[in-house]
């Protein structure tokens, strides 16, 4: 897993994950073991031990060095930071407010106090970790899909290799339990496939000879040899990896607010503590007054600490991208969950997006053996009409019964049957079925919709969708037909990639707009979108590279769950900073006026960003329907 995703998501102002700072490397890139973390643990307690034992000491001395003690078991290492910071970047964060707060009140005889805010902060940090960890989880879970060696038959002879060795056109065989490492098709054997985990689907898809495999699936019974058709970085799960790596290159406007903000607002929160400690006691007799305002001073440095901000402002943004993960939906990043949370139109494509992408016979006209013959003359054609007709028919074939089969490219398939001269070729509303030179039939075909596509519809519209629209380049009559089934009521046939961008363009008077597309020819308007869709994670390259949010098992019902995921995540990041903000300003306030002392403002940081940081992990808990 890169670190970027990793950093990003809880950088304290960095604009990018090259310039991610100290407090991610430990947090969020993986490298902090969990022997760290209970080291910090076993710190904080001991510091808390000492703490509340100073309650009780004898004398004060011992008072005075247990508080000592405490103070360096959890403020050394961020005293030390915050040191560093200011001299190697020359900046100040929340560490150094920390540093400068507890120092000053030890200065004024308030180690209890000083004591107490390193203590607070330090456990504040340590929940901090654990939620973050959480919601990585969520995420890195995925480095799961990459086994390092594959088994490979070569010259009869079973061997582990490397899996970057395979080579399209090897032979990979996967034994029940184990995971299927490389795209393919079954050649030998037939087991059940767990893709769960690649398109959030719970079932376990049957597959034998002929049937594709995809990298990052589990084969859950029977051996099975399989042909490599994608080297590794080709293969689905490889490219599903690469896109929650990236995840969070793109930043949301809310989010790039906050770490500028952050910035800007610690220089002038230190300012701001300067002129209360030393200018305002001039004003009211320096002598008398200093220690009173100086001590006011150093709790609004704690008190406006920015950590609940700058921390879970981009944590709830991570913890809804993992949590859309877990439902089959990749999201490339923050920008889009704030995008499609504000979506006000959805335009579709047909084929392999409303429908099945697949032919399927939609009615047999005329004669009763109309579909019999035609089944037999189409049994050795590869034409989609064909193996549509011959679904249809379901029954074996009798090769000895068809003799002389010649298809015309389009036009169709003439042969013997019994004896007869069967032909099956285009006519006017369908396929012809001739017997002899006569019309003794007609087959219908469609395009399959694909199931609870009418239901995700409907769900968008109660969602506030204000318009829908099928946006397509099949026939006028095929489009309309969708679109109605599908209960949307815009219909654009017979387009082309530019005439699509055309019409997306005037959906964007409702609002923002999404494009929701499979095919290479999507690819133009999914980059044109305000959000762009792809329909199947297992499906065309360049609609997925362009897309913005990838639904893994191309199923519909993800549209309305992405819309619900991303709403929420939203609604909880404006919580954040709503709550963060007026329970800061409050206890300044307060402070200002001589009404709050250093207890309000511990809770007032530490507290706040506590109960930000868990309502953020509720971005996690949405299980689609």
């Amino acid at each position: 897993m890169s670190e970027e995703i990793l950093s990003c998501a809880h950088c304290h102002g960095a604009e990018d994950a090259q310039e991610c700072c100290k407090c991610c490397e430990h947090k969020l890139h993986g490298e902090e073991e969990e022997g760290e973390t209970r080291a910090e643990l076993i710190k904080i307690l001991i510091a808390g031990a000492l703490f509340a034992g100073s309650f009780f000491a004898p004398v004060f001395w011992v008072k005075t060095a247990m508080l000592a003690a405490a103070y360096l078991a959890v403020g050394a290492n961020v005293i030390v930071d915050a040191v560093k910071e200011l001299v190697t970047e020359h900046s100040i964060d929340e560490e150094f407010l920390m540093t400068v707060a507890t120092v000053g009140a030890i200065a004024i005889g308030e180690t209890t106090e000083a004591v107490a805010v390193m203590l607070f902060y330090s456990i504040g940090e340590l929940l901090e970790d654990i939620a973050c960890e959480r919601s990585r989880k969520s995420i890195t879970a995925l480095l799961e899909l990459r086994p390092d060696v594959i088994t490979l038959k070569r010259d009869g002879k079973l061997s582990e290799v490397p899996l970057e060795e395979a080579s399209v056109g090897d032979i990979a065989v996967f034994t029940a339990g184990e995971r299927i490492s490389l795209d393919g098709i079954i050649v030998s054997g037939s087991t059940e496939v767990d893709n769960s985990a690649l398109t959030g689907e719970s079932l376990p898809i049957p597959s034998a000879a002929g049937d594709p495999v995809y990298g990052g699936g589990i084969n859950l019974s029977g051996t099975v040899e399989v042909e490599v058709t994608k080297p590794y970085a080709e293969s689905s799960a490889a490219r599903i990896l690469e896109l929650v790596e990236n995840a969070q290159e793109k930043k949301a406007k809310t989010e790039r607010f906050i770490t500028r903000f952050a910035r800007k607002y610690t220089v002038a929160v230190v300012l701001l503590a300067l002129v209360i400690a030393f200018v305002c006691p001039i004003f009211t007799g320096y002598a008398a007054t200093f220690t009173k305002w100086f001590y006011r001073g150093l709790t609004l440095l704690v008190v406006s600490c920015p950590c609940a901000f700058v921390i879970s402002v981009p944590l709830s943004f991570f913890a809804g991208i993992g949590c859309a993960s877990r439902n089959g939906i990749l999201i490339k990043g923050t920008s889009s969950i704030e995008t499609v949370s504000k979506l006000g139109a959805m335009a579709f494509d047909k084929t392999g997006t409303l429908t099945k992408g697949k032919l399927a016979v939609s009615s047999v006209e005329g004669d009763s053996e109309a579909l019999t013959l035609a089944a037999h003359a189409e049994s050795t054609s590869t034409h989609p009409i064909a193996k549509a007709i011959v679904a249809e028919y379901g029954k074996k074939i009798d090769p000895g019964a068809v003799a002389d089969i010649r298809e015309e490219a389009g036009r169709g398939v003439t042969a013997h049957v019994n004896g007869e001269e069967v032909f099956v070729g285009r006519g006017e509303g369908g396929v012809e079925v001739r017997r002899n030179g006569e019309i003794i039939g007609k087959i219908r075909l469609r395009d399959e919709l694909k199931p609870g596509a009418a239901e995700a519809v409907a769900s968008l519209k109660e969602l506030g969708m204000k318009r829908m629209a099928v946006v397509s380049g099949d026939a006028k009559a095929a489009v309309e037909a969708v679109a109605e089934e599908a209960g949307i009521s815009e219909a654009n046939s017979e387009l082309t990639p530019e005439q699509k961008c055309e019409a997306l363009e005037s959906l964007k008077e409702a609002g923002k707009a999404a494009f929701v597309g499979d095919g290479i020819n999507d690819a133009p308007v999914l980059a044109l979108a305000d959000v762009g869709i792809a329909m199947g994670g297992l499906g065309s390259d360049a609609a997925i590279e362009t897309a913005d949010v990838v639904i893994l098992d191309d199923s519909l019902s993800r549209l309305p769950a992405a819309v619900k995921i991303c709403r929420r995540t939203m609604s909880i990041v404006y919580q954040c900073m709503a709550f963060a903000f007026a329970a800061k300003l409050a206890v300044i306030v307060l402070e200002l006026f001589g009404l709050a002392g250093m207890w309000a403002a511990v809770f007032a940081d530490v507290g706040v960003t506590v109960l930000c940081i868990l309502n953020s992990l509720r971005a996690l808990n949405y299980k689609a329907k």
